[in-house]
């Protein structure tokens, strides 16, 4: 038994500790959002925040998640609101098939977070090296993020 606060719930999982974290939010817990895309660590797909900080769920035993805040996808919209970096994606269309649209946006949480509002393209881009997107050129991508984060310093 593992706890942990899912989206803002208190949870007790019940699944072997060396389970995959993105095995146990996907099959265990139904939060879908959370991507599988190489099974490597390279593409960015599975990102969550734990406790505040983007990591790639595919990388994160269940015992490392023991008593952590996990935020998936779908638990950063409040209230019915979109959360800014969702809104700015929506916005600036910075998604095509969608499949890599939720490790991007917790990854560009995570940006923001570290860069501030003002973050510049160049910072972006370098930022998201190891997470992909197969179907864009990322210019929509770093738009987005780059709105987000103002949005976000914003208290949007």
């Amino acid at each position: 038994m593992t706890p942990m606060t899912l989206n803002g719930t208190p949870i007790t999982v019940d699944a072997a500790p060396t389970e995959l974290l993105v095995n146990v939010l996907r099959d265990d817990l139904g939060k879908t959002g959370t991507h599988i895309g190489c099974d490597t660590s390279q593409c960015g797909a599975c990102n969550v925040l734990m406790n505040g900080e983007p990591v790639k769920s595919c990388t994160i035993l269940l015992a490392q998640a023991e008593g952590a805040a996990i935020t998936t996808v779908e638990g950063l919209a409040e209230g019915g609101k979109l959360h800014p970096m969702q809104a700015a994606f929506k916005e600036e269309h910075g998604l095509q098939c969608g499949f890599c649209t939720p490790g991007m946006i917790i990854a560009g949480i995570g940006i923001a977070e570290r860069h501030g509002a003002g973050v510049d393209d160049a910072t972006i881009a370098h930022e998201l090296e190891g997470n992909l997107c197969r179907c864009t050129g990322y210019v929509n991508i770093v738009k987005a993020i780059r709105k987000g984060a103002a949005d976000m310093g914003a208290g949007a």
